[in-house]
């Protein structure tokens, strides 16, 4: 790593499927063992590797920018909501050139720094760089798998590890796709097909926290002792 990474969190969505929480605050406010959900996240992002930090906002966005007032965090205001790819195309004026982190905010780690574990495996040749966790260091997370790793560390879409929300990414293929409002996995595909997407597992555990029953399940394992 030749200098630190923008940080794009996502903090813009609905929050649907954490109602009836989210029906007077947005998602990243929900508060996970007595701290908000982004306020983990952000704890993430203060290590050397990482450089500028912007949050999307949507969804009760008044709420977040007072929760963020005072901090050095850029805002990227989205209306509509543009997904997760159109989101990161919208804010790429405050993250600068050069491959990005992009973070979720509904989750929550136990284990290294999930960011300083990317930055240290991020290699030239790739064009993102995914971080994805067994199935048996999950806990909160309904469905399959959604990658497989090569030997080589390139990603097929498999049912086998799930993809945390971490990841490092070029982002010089968003400008070409002609909607406004899209969704990362788009790009992916395209960079699996050009032989560019890798992925590397996570070292610790992870949590979804995308549901209210999740939040016992996070806070559990957050109070673990360390592997």
């Amino acid at each position: 790593m030749t200098a630190p990474f923008s940080v794009m969190l996502f903090a813009a969505g609905m929050g649907t499927r954490m109602a009836p929480l989210t029906a007077d605050r947005p998602k990243p406010l929900i508060c996970v063992a007595g701290r908000a959900l982004l306020d983990h996240a952000l704890d993430l992002t203060d290590v050397p590797q990482v450089g500028r930090r912007v949050v999307n906002v949507h969804y009760k966005a008044d709420m977040v920018r007072a929760h963020l007032a005072g901090r050095d965090v850029a805002i990227s205001a989205e209306d509509p909501l543009l997904e997760t790819g159109g989101g990161l195309r919208h804010a790429l004026p405050l993250l600068g050139a050069g491959p990005v982190m992009t973070l979720n905010t509904d989750a929550v780690w136990h284990g290294p720094n999930p960011l300083a574990q990317l930055a240290a495996a991020w290699q030239p040749q790739m064009e993102a760089l995914l971080l994805l966790v067994p199935p048996a260091q999950v806990a909160g997370h309904v469905g399959k798998g959604d990658f497989a790793i090569a030997p080589d560390g390139r990603l097929t879409r498999a049912p086998a590890q799930i993809y945390t929300g971490a990841q490092i990414m070029r982002t010089d293929r968003l400008g070409d796709v002609p909607q406004d409002a899209f969704s990362l996995n788009l790009i992916w595909n395209e960079m699996a097909q050009r032989g560019g997407l890798y992925g590397i597992s996570y070292d610790g555990r992870w949590c979804d926290v995308g549901r209210p029953d999740c939040i016992p399940l996070a806070e559990q394992m957050l109070q673990a002792p360390d592997v």
